[in-house]
């Protein structure tokens, strides 16, 4: 039962941020980056604080330890608001295959934070290998141009630092150890992640005078703030808290593939053969990883499986810290 609700946050979030990529191409048109980031967050702060209000009890709606609050402000401040914030301003700079790429150093960076921060997470070196076969698979389902990626310096740079931030918030919020279940830290997040935000639009100088409402300009921030933003962050923070940092950020290799094929799909663009080549390349990295270090069976309380007894041949070794989703 833990296995397939976690293979189900794995496939929601993965498909949920992969349209986030078409969704702000196109929003982006009509807000201000950092605007358009600030309104996301607010209408996906109040949508879920009016969830969680309805669903979970006064005892286990407020934070009331400082690991609770240590992870609503990772969660808020880096996981949700830096990285999104950097995430679109940086589209602005460089084409979205040389996003795709920078973003995906997520679970490249991921294991640095948590050996440096985290007891029981470290990356083996067969976990190493896979992940490198899965972020040359992402190269490859992107197939930059060699001129793009040398220029937009300015956005490939905000763009990493954007990376750095999901990252380091992820391992923040497992080191938080926090016995709020992920839809509680998510609720209390999203309003630090709009008021950062909204601090930085104004602070750069963003007026809601340049919106232009369309159709389409409601369209994108309806997706970006219920689909890439409640049910996103519901799925991928309850993945963390259910397979770990490391693994939970392998999503970030899943995603430029969503995202190439929702362009094929719903905006036209073609996969080459070299995207193709990019997607088994990503499914070989996954097979490398191994079935032993993505069976979380052994997360269920007391369980004990081949998994866990096998702990010293996984790629990615971890122990539990507790499951929490709802």
């Amino acid at each position: 039962m833990v296995a397939r609700r976690t293979a189900l946050f794995f496939a929601l979030s993965s498909l949920f941020f992969g349209g986030t990529f078409v969704a702000a191409k196109a929003g982006l048109a009509y807000f201000p980056p950092l605007l358009f980031v600030a309104l996301r967050f607010d209408v996906a702060a109040v949508v879920m604080l009016a969830y969680v209000g309805l669903t979970t009890s006064r005892s286990e709606l407020l934070p009331r330890t400082r690991g609770d609050i240590g992870a609503v402000l990772a969660t808020g401040v880096l996981a949700i608001g830096l990285t999104n914030a950097l995430l679109f301003v940086g589209q602005q700079y460089v084409t979205s295959a040389v996003a795709s790429i920078m973003y995906s150093l997520n679970p490249i960076m991921t294991p640095i934070f948590a050996a440096l921060l985290l007891s029981d997470e470290r990356l083996s070196p067969r976990g190493a290998a896979g992940m490198g076969l899965g972020l040359l698979g992402v190269g490859l389902v992107v197939s930059p141009d060699p001129a793009n990626l040398l220029g937009g310096a300015v956005g490939k740079g905000l763009l990493f630092v954007g990376a750095i931030a999901a990252a380091l918030g992820a391992v923040l919020i497992r080191r938080a150890d926090s016995d709020l279940s992920s839809t509680v830290r998510v609720a209390w997040g999203l309003p630090f992640a709009a008021a950062l935000c909204h601090l930085l639009a104004w602070s750069g100088g963003e007026s809601a005078a340049a919106i232009t409402w369309t159709t389409e300009a409601v369209l994108a921030l309806g997706y970006v703030s219920i689909f890439a933003g409640v049910l996103a962050y519901i799925a991928y923070f309850g993945l963390i808290d259910a397979a770990g940092a490391i693994r939970a950020n392998l999503i970030f290799y899943v995603v430029p593939v969503v995202s190439t094929l929702g362009g094929w799909a719903l905006l036209g663009e073609t996969i080459d053969a070299l995207a193709v080549a990019g997607f088994l390349t990503i499914f070989a990295g996954f097979a490398v990883l191994g079935s032993k270090s993505i069976d979380i069976r052994s997360l269920s309380p007391g369980g004990v499986t081949d998994a866990s007894l096998a702990d010293e041949e996984s790629p990615v070794r971890e122990e539990p810290r507790g499951y929490r989703s709802d």
